[in-house]
């Protein structure tokens, strides 16, 4: 970020214990009270190469030449408070809605609207209203979970420890790892479509793909600095274009078709539109606090929790119905037809079409801006692979080729736990900052852990999916109603607090 942020000095190894940074007020959970604790170890205590190393010595210096180029050097470790930001900006705070903004206005948004229209057969009016009401719920988790990072100076995943406990948590980070991972395929594969279809026959999809997979990882690789730097600016190509991509396209949106299906199938079909747009909103929270460790503890929680908030959901509603205008137009426009049946990608090429060769130009544009939104969950990836343990703090060499599709349940269920923790065991006594990697003073994990198998289960009772319609999902409608976020969270807050009764009574921590 700019000077003000100073990331550049903090990445250098902690020499000090952690300190204990514990919430005493209920009203102001900012106010920490601070203590030492020399029961813990330095942070670079299991990180020091072999005294007389030649390699040891190169590694340490190569790790200060990122230092002092102001690139991120430091793994998974806390964010000291005297490590951070010394001061907050009018533009640090304005950061914070410009990343979201310019993470979440990519295309695969706009295919992602699409759906609304070409796969539940919804109306114009349907998808628009079920897509801004979907994402808008989502966001609230995510923005929520973002105002953790100054706060603890943690990562989301490290965060969860203190409710999963240390063994379950990884689990949860074994998921939001193939999530990340998958969303990220799916962006590459969309920005391989559009230049595909931008240069028909001079350059295939997988071509496009790589393209697109190369640069995020480039920018993701020389940490958070650069991530800031980029995603400050990022937004304002995207916001042109999609300006742009409505205007040209517009005039084919068909805003006046009916909704399809009996009543019983029109509800499933918008309760599961909805509950899609849900999840591409709530998948954001697993990853929300990374972007703010380096922020001050006194930075306002009010003020990180609203532009979050803000961010998403402009940038949500503008790339969503910008697909589902586009989507609506399948059936009167053969040529819309056409681009869809090759692609969604080939489908917002299309929809430039008015503007000829500018407008490839422009759908250029369209497709390196998923770099944005694939920047984010590859940098979170990354640090998340380091928290599964100690061997896979270092790179890891391969990289997962199959991954599963997961949506929003899992998240809904683990934020049930996560909230649940806060106010009903925590809110008074506050969280023990300096124990994220002791897990004798983390939970036990046992009632996170059933809790959260019994919110899976009633997830896949009632989740409806392309490939699989629970059996209580399938009692509404003809195509089922996807209703698994929602069973998945409610099931999970109702068992979790005895349970974790019971663990407090037994195990003490």
């Amino acid at each position: 970020m700019a000077s003000e942020h100073e990331v550049a000095a903090i990445a250098a190894r902690n020499e000090q214990d952690d300190d204990i940074k514990t919430v005493r007020s209920t009203e102001h959970p900012l106010d920490y009270e601070n203590k030492t604790n020399a029961t813990y170890p330095p942070e670079n205590a299991s990180r020091r190469n072999p005294a007389g190393s030649r390699l040891g010595s190169l590694l340490r210096a190569f790790e200060q030449q990122l230092v002092e180029y102001n690139l991120e050097a430091r793994g998974i470790e806390r964010v000291a408070a005297d490590e951070r930001m010394k001061r907050l900006s009018w533009m640090s705070y304005l950061q914070a809605f410009l990343l979201w903004v310019s993470i979440n206005l990519a295309a695969n948004n706009i295919t992602l609207g699409m759906l609304g229209p070409a796969v539940y057969g919804l109306s114009f009016t349907d998808s628009a209203l079920c897509a801004v009401f979907g994402s808008f719920a989502g966001s609230l988790v995510a923005a929520w979970v973002a105002t953790w990072g100054p706060i603890s100076g943690i990562r989301t995943m490290a965060f969860g420890r203190y409710s999963m406990g240390w063994w379950p948590s990884k689990i949860i980070v074994l998921l939001n790892l193939v999530q990340m991972i998958g969303y990220c395929l799916i962006d590459c594969v969309v920005g391989g479509q559009i230049l595909s279809a931008v240069s028909p026959g001079g350059m295939s999809v997988a071509v496009g793909i790589v393209i697109i997979a190369i640069i995020s990882w480039v920018v993701a690789t020389f940490g958070i600095q650069v991530f800031h730097y980029y995603e400050r600016f990022a937004f304002l190509p995207q916001l042109i274009v999609v300006c742009m991509l409505f205007g040209v396209s517009s005039t084919k949106f068909d805003v006046s078709a009916a909704s399809q299906g009996d009543p019983r199938t029109l509800a499933g079909n918008r309760l599961s539109f909805f509950s899609i747009c849900l999840s591409a909103a709530i998948t954001y929270a697993p990853l929300a606090a990374d972007f703010f460790v380096y922020y001050p503890e006194h930075t306002s929680r009010r003020t990180i929790f609203t532009l979050t908030l803000t961010g998403l959901v402009l940038s949500f509603a503008m790339a969503l119905v910008c697909g589902i205008g586009l989507a609506s137009g399948i059936g009167a426009y053969p040529e819309y037809e056409a681009a869809y049946n090759r692609g969604q990608g080939a489908l917002i090429v299309e929809g430039f079409g008015p503007l000829h060769g500018f407008g490839k130009f422009c759908s250029v544009i369209v497709a390196l801006g998923l770099i944005a939104n694939t920047v984010a969950p590859t940098y979170s990836a990354g640090v998340d692979f380091q928290i599964l343990g100690r061997y896979a703090e270092k790179p890891p060499s391969e990289i997962f080729t199959n991954f599963l599709a997961l949506m929003g349940y899992w998240v809904a269920i683990w934020f049930a736990i996560l909230i649940e923790e806060f106010f009903f065991f925590r809110f008074r006594t506050g969280y023990n900052w300096a124990a994220w990697r002791d897990p004798s003073k983390l939970p036990i994990g046992i009632a996170a852990f059933v809790a959260f198998v019994v919110g899976w289960v009633g997830a896949v009772l009632c989740m409806a999916q392309v490939w699989y319609i629970g059996p209580l999902a399938k009692l509404v409608g003809e195509y089922g109603a996807d209703m698994g976020n929602y069973v998945g969270f409610s099931w999970t807050a109702v068992v979790y607090p005895p349970l974790r009764l019971l663990e407090l009574h037994f195990v003490g921590r």
